[in-house]
């Protein structure tokens, strides 16, 4: 007999942050060895307007339930504006947790920060469940390394609450080895909650490598104005974890190279201030585009000549930039800001898919950018080719897919 699992994940399909598109793939995947509801928000990841006026609708894809929540609209910059935010998904995510029949599983996920867990914490007591908690972000580390938050009290609180999230856990899932080594110090040097080590993924059947040749690359090109140039991207989160912020200032060094462009694409809290310096600055060679539709993004990565993959410094050990695979998918070269050791720097490391930069070192990043335009077509399709080889070896969906499916059967 199947047994039931709840996703309480604040993304889902059609949404389109990166933790709704995995997810989304792992109830798909898992939809025939279990019975599954998802509990997640509206849409509205890249700031859509969700004119449902019910605050919870339900849904369905294929045999998933789905409930939705209609949230509060957020501004990602105002601190009280998140919190609403944050507090009306916490009310009703749990609310709707509790009114679930025989659940066997809770599965949660560590957004939003500290209380995803606490949802999963609250279940398990209540309903007498299983709780498997997804830690795609280590808070309030993450917060903390971006100043997010200086208060030390509420910083030593919330770390404390989400480690008992973690000891109360049946099995906590991590998303890189290096995540591993944060969750182990938690835990000072005591019995840690059963773990396992599961890399996010992307579809490398869907993204495969494209020159710019290809039809519908050439036509994204083209109706950008993109011809002929050089292209830097940055294809995500444009969000406070990154410090792009700082980053675009880079672009100024090379506004005089007339065929090399900077093209962010997606949406995020500093996409205004970085759209806003590079008006002030003259930086024509900066370009801004929104989320591409799903169907759309191996064309939009293919535009690239290299991708740039982008951590704050304190995120090593608390946060796995998930775009990489996306880029070593599409078989091109990675910038690499990251620090040394991190996951995403492991992997360009091993693969040696691209280069790469410590963060806040803007001047050794200059310098990778200067080398990279200076290479030939053909060395940097080789960057490409053994990042796309490394990740059809290692990194494959339907490995990541299976490792879950056969935990989640085994607990």
């Amino acid at each position: 007999m199947k047994r039931n699992i709840v996703f309480v994940i604040n993304y889902f399909y059609p949404d389109y942050a990166s933790t709704g598109q995995l997810l989304t793939e792992l109830c798909l995947h898992l939809q025939h060895d279990f019975n599954i509801t998802v509990i997640a928000q509206q849409p509205g990841y890249a700031g859509e307007k969700n004119e449902e006026g019910k605050r919870i609708v339900h849904d369905r894809l294929e045999n998933i339930n789905i409930i939705r929540i209609r949230l509060p609209e957020v501004d990602k910059q105002n601190k009280l504006s998140r919190l609403r935010y944050i507090a009306t998904y916490f009310f009703y995510a749990n609310l709707l947790v509790l009114r679930q029949k025989n659940v066997d599983y809770i599965y949660t996920i560590s957004q939003p920060p500290i209380l995803g867990g606490l949802i999963g914490t609250i279940g398990k007591v209540l309903k007498r469940s299983k709780h498997i908690y997804n830690i795609q972000d280590f808070n309030p580390e993450q917060a903390e390394a971006v100043g997010f938050t200086k208060n030390k009290l509420v910083f030593k609180a919330a770390k404390w609450m989400d480690t008992l999230n973690c000891k109360w856990a049946d099995h906590v899932i991590i998303v890189g080895q290096d995540m591993q080594q944060t969750l182990f110090k938690r835990f000072n040097n005591q019995k840690v909650t059963e773990n396992s080590v599961i890399n996010n993924w992307t579809n490398e059947q869907e993204i495969v490598p494209l020159t710019k040749q290809h039809p519908k690359v050439a036509a994204f090109i083209e109706e950008n104005g993109w011809k002929d140039k050089f292209i830097i991207m940055y294809s995500g989160n444009l969000g406070l974890y990154y410090d792009l912020e700082n980053l675009i200032k880079m672009t100024r060094e090379f506004n005089n190279i007339k065929d090399l462009l900077f093209v962010f694409i997606g949406e995020g809290a500093v996409k205004k201030q970085m759209q806003d310096y590079a008006s002030q600055h003259g930086l024509t060679q900066v370009h801004f585009l929104p989320y591409q539709p799903k169907e759309s993004l191996k064309y939009s990565l293919n535009a690239a000549d290299v991708h740039l993959v982008v951590n704050q410094k304190g995120i090593k050990g608390v946060s796995v930039p998930s775009k990489i695979y996306g880029v070593m998918a599409a078989g091109k070269p990675v910038l690499g800001i990251l620090e040394s050791e991190s996951e995403a720097h492991r992997l360009i490391q091993e693969s040696q898919c691209g280069v790469v930069a410590e963060p806040q070192d803007y001047e050794s990043a200059i310098r990778q950018i200067r080398y990279l335009q200076s290479l030939n077509p053909n060395q940097l399709a080789e960057f490409g080719a053994r990042g796309r080889a490394y990740l059809e070896e290692h990194l494959r969906r339907e490995l990541s897919l299976e490792k879950y499916r056969k935990l989640l059967l085994s607990i």
